[in-house]
């Protein structure tokens, strides 16, 4: 009975942890399309020059993986969100209110927080998927989201400790060429050229 008893208890609280592929699109996507609009604000509030190169780095990787993700969706019948929902665009008017040091601080903050996030559910996906296509394109994305979150935790600090850096213009990468079999973290997107994120890191 008391065995029973636990798994009654136990069963919502797993069930309510499952994700299904379609959960997964939606939240991939629709967090990869606040990762790109934010990246595009850092490049233009930021008062660092690191945080302008991060926020270049998150339009780079984060859009292609948009379009990979909508690629299989695509193939499979899924629906992809194509437009933010109200607490991701609240996320993105907040931040547009800021500018400099403080925008800088509350910007790398969020990406600390939201890359926890993204890796928990790619973690689930890569893990207990059901669609093959969409497990395989979470696991090659880890590494990626993994160094994302390590260098929004380096370029947090420092924000918060280090010394004062003037704002540089960083080059983006966007504005080059596309080239077929480049990879992504290099600033070219080839949309035929499949899922290279585990090449970018090797790299």
């Amino acid at each position: 009975i008391l065995i029973a008893a636990a798994l009654a208890l136990w069963a919502p609280a797993a069930s309510a942890q499952e994700m299904t592929d379609q959960q997964f699109v939606s939240l991939a996507a629709m967090g990869g399309l606040a990762e790109v609009q934010l990246g595009r604000l850092a490049t233009e509030r930021a008062g660092r020059a690191s945080v302008q190169r991060f926020g270049e780095r998150m339009v780079v990787d984060h859009g292609a993986m948009n379009a990979e993700l909508a690629q299989i969706a695509a193939r499979k019948g899924m629906s992809v969100p194509t437009t933010l929902d109200d607490q991701h665009r609240q996320d993105i008017d907040r931040l547009a209110r800021l500018s400099g040091h403080d925008f800088d601080r509350a910007y790398m903050q969020h990406m600390v927080a939201d890359h926890m996030k993204d890796i928990a559910h790619f973690e689930r996906q890569a893990q207990s998927g059901t669609d093959a296509d969409l497990k395989n394109l979470a696991a090659n994305a880890l590494p990626v989201l993994r160094q994302h979150l390590e260098m929004a935790r380096s370029v947090s600090t420092q924000v918060v400790l280090g010394p004062s850096e003037p704002a540089q213009p960083a080059a983006s990468p966007m504005g080059r060429a596309a080239v077929p079999g480049a990879a992504w973290c290099s600033g070219a997107y080839a949309p035929t050229g499949g899922t290279n994120f585990g090449a970018c890191i090797a790299r």
